[in-house]
């Protein structure tokens, strides 16, 4: 189908339209200058006068599939029967509110106008299941970061420090997995959890490999590099949900400072964009309120998000994720065990930890974010310090960390803290004092224009997974990837939050690949999203065949066969590899 978006005010950072009143066109799935006049006479015109248009959402951090999000919901059956949707002539039915089925899942994301999801943690072992649980999200664009920080054969080659090795086997593996890139969860710890322990600073080795987590942050970032992936390592720091964090996740933050980014993406057709879409960071810290607690215990906790914020606007090298706290419901699901069994005792409810034999870990506790609790209020306010208190909105994404600080679908009500000074003064009205007194929320002044949103929820995920060349703009040559909100930004007022709130929840058309899947609420479309996953090269043939040999040689110590390994193309809804390379 043909289209015309016409008169609408685009918002396109990585083109550098702000508000601009234009006209988008659409053939074949992608953004064009123009329409023939024969392909006119075809098109569907789509009315966009007083409504604001911006690329599809993009979501660089969220947990929508995989054995952790399974095991999610089966341990909260009361966050899934009390939401339910109906079936329809075109949509499965679903249920769930903080983790929703698959089915909802996809619908809920693209009513939202979100189109493309980026699992973020992937234990290779179970990769099968994750690309299982995918292949029934109907609608999205998807891809899979690979858990490798406390990867056997990682901390083996890395210790011998032998990194065209260990680049060999990432390549393998990610290959192997059909994923997109490299995910790293408190690296050297979740080995250690297996004995009971876990780790403490950037430089203290783990047990039997002997490995620091510095020097498997360095060694990955490095790897990533000589590999070329579009997206670079994606980081989530040790001492995670620990009073005091705020300074070892700094530290992180500095371990790849001298790594050079270096995407090597071979693209088909040559696509333009004002600012220049290739990724610049070597590290993507995510979800960051949960690694900027301040204090030295639970009695002094206060935000620690100033260190991290003042580091991050002087450094070229680095994006962040915010990990927002929505008061309510939320399940905590990670690869990082040991730091979800803390919680767990703190919390004293369920929990449940799981370990993937030679490759990584995991742990689920159900948790609720409460106004009157003073470290959730000031959780709730560092997530909103982090997004507005970074300056360049290049290098920052909003994000929930979803489900762990609340739904993806609170997305909207994140983003009205962040357009409404008096949306937050609200907020702070109704929490614990602690928001107010431990924090520099109540000073910050800062309220997001639609340009910035549309930047921290499309342009800036989109460039710092790679994916900016064909998502998170509407230049000539991208997906016609849009969503179309009902709001006209000449009358945009932000102290009418509430609705600001209801307007993003809701997008008046949400079009993915050229194709009309939501209106006015409603999902229309149902066509299958397509899966993204990295293929690089690796050019020593003979360093290759070593690995592989290394790798068949301990599979003796897998509870399956190596032929069994792999994770073909058939689980994947219209599998599209990217292919890395010089």
């Amino acid at each position: 189908m043909n289209l015309v978006i016409k008169n609408g005010y685009v918002f396109d950072p990585l083109n550098g339209i702000d508000g601009e009143k234009m006209d988008i066109f659409v053939k074949d799935g992608k953004i064009v200058e123009e329409l023939s006049p024969n392909d006119l006479k075809e098109a569907k015109v789509i009315d966009a006068t007083n409504k604001t248009v911006m690329p599809g959402g993009v979501d660089s951090h969220t947990h929508v599939a995989g054995p952790k999000v399974t095991v999610g919901r089966l341990m909260c059956p009361e966050y899934q029967h009390k939401h339910s949707m109906e079936k329809t002539d075109i949509t499965h039915s679903g249920t769930g509110n903080v983790v929703p089925s698959s089915y909802a899942m996809g619908y809920k994301y693209t009513l939202m106008g979100y189109t493309t999801v980026c699992e973020a943690a992937t234990p290779p072992m179970l990769a099968k299941h994750t690309h299982e649980e995918l292949k029934h999200v109907p609608i999205l664009n998807k891809c899979a970061y690979l858990m490798l920080g406390n990867n056997w054969f990682i901390m083996r080659y890395l210790k011998e420090g032998d990194i065209e090795k260990t680049a060999a086997y990432v390549a393998w593996m990610i290959k192997t997995h059909k994923t997109f890139g490299i995910k790293c969860v408190n690296p050297a710890g979740v080995e250690n959890w297996g004995w009971g322990l876990n780790i403490y600073s950037l430089d203290e080795p783990n047990l039997h490999f002997e490995v620091t987590p510095r020097e498997i942050i360095r060694g990955l970032a490095e790897v990533n590099e000589m590999l070329g992936y579009p997206m670079s390592i994606h980081v989530h720091a040790n001492g995670l949900g620990h009073p005091g964090n705020w300074e070892i996740a700094r530290e992180t933050l500095a371990v790849p400072k001298d790594v050079k980014a270096n995407p090597k993406v071979e693209i088909e057709e040559e696509i333009k964009t004002k600012v220049p879409y290739e990724r610049e960071q070597s590290i993507y810290l995510t979800h960051v309120q949960f690694n900027a607690f301040g204090g030295t215990s639970w009695k002094d906790f206060e935000s620690g998000t100033k260190g991290i914020i003042d580091y991050v606007n002087k450094s070229k090298h680095v994006v962040i994720d915010s990990g927002c706290v929505v008061f309510g419901p939320a399940i905590c699901m990670t690869g990082d065990g040991p730091n979800l069994y803390d919680l767990a005792v703190l919390t004293g409810g369920k929990w449940s930890n799981d370990d993937v034999e030679l490759e990584c870990g995991s742990g689920i506790v159900p948790f609720t974010y409460k106004k009157k609790n003073g470290v959730h209020s000031v959780q709730w306010a560092m997530g909103l310090e982090l997004l507005l208190g970074v300056e360049d909105p290049w290098k920052v994404v909003m994000t929930t960390d979803s489900p762990n600080g609340g739904s993806f679908t609170n997305y909207p009500k994140v983003i009205s803290w962040l357009m409404s000074k008096k949306a937050r003064e609200d907020m702070l009205k109704e929490c614990h004092k602690w928001a107010s007194e431990r924090t520099d929320l109540p000073n910050i002044d800062r309220e997001m224009s639609l340009f910035e949103i549309a930047t921290i929820t499309r342009a800036t995920p989109a460039k710092a997974v790679g994916l900016a060349p064909i998502k998170g703009h509407l230049g000539v040559g991208a997906d016609a990837d849009i969503a179309i909100y009902d709001i006209n930004p000449d009358t945009l007022n932000p102290n009418d939050y509430k609705t600001i709130e209801k307007k993003f929840s809701c997008t008046e058309y949400t079009i993915n690949g050229g194709v009309i899947v939501a209106h006015n609420g409603k999902i229309v479309s149902t066509p299958d999203g397509k899966t993204y996953y990295c293929n690089a090269k690796f050019p020593d043939e003979e360093i290759y065949n070593e690995m592989i040999k290394d790798v068949r040689e301990w599979f003796k110590y897998y509870t399956f066969d190596f032929t069994n390994y792999p994770t073909t193309e058939h689980y994947l809804t219209k599998a599209t590899p990217i292919n890395v390379g010089e």
